[in-house]
């Protein structure tokens, strides 16, 4: 699907001459999979202490059955 988007020029040749890539299709769609990436990350994140555990469980017994 072709989109034009008005990108900062220098933006993009930083982002260029930072990473391995050698095209500004590579960097952006690296980038963009980077930030979707680091969003799904920040919402497990968002999970910690909201689920309850059984205290009488007891997991290193889990780890004896094969």
């Amino acid at each position: 699907m072709p989109t034009n988007l008005a990108i900062d020029d220098k933006l993009i040749e930083e982002a260029v001459k930072l990473s391995s890539h050698k095209t500004k299709k590579a960097a952006v769609t690296e980038a963009l999979q980077e930030y979707v990436s680091r969003r799904k990350q920040l919402k497990i994140l968002e999970a910690f202490n909201t689920i309850e555990y059984d205290q009488k469980y007891n997991y290193k017994k889990q780890r004896r059955v094969k």
